[in-house]
């Protein structure tokens, strides 16, 4: 399936869908993969989970430093902020 591809999909009982096989297969998914879904203003977007997850390293990699340790960066803040308080 191309990217720009389309599929309709039937709601059933209890709002289950059924995501078509080929599109399983374009976006890695199988038996219990997690799927991220979107909602912004009047359309909805599935997305892997990995897919997902992938896509956020790569925008904070845009702000941050390679060598960046985030989690020390917040503490010594969070530690900066006590020293005040």
């Amino acid at each position: 399936m191309a990217s720009e591809a389309r599929t309709t999909l039937r709601v059933a009982a209890g709002g289950r869908i059924v995501i078509p096989a080929e599109v399983r297969r374009q976006l890695g998914m199988e038996v219990g993969s997690e799927i991220v879904l979107a909602i912004e203003n009047d359309h909805a977007t599935l997305t892997s989970a990995r897919s997902s997850r992938r896509r956020a390293r790569e925008r904070v990699r845009r702000y941050v430093a390679p060598d960046a340790r985030l989690s020390d960066e917040l503490l010594a803040e969070r530690r900066r902020e006590a020293k005040r308080d």
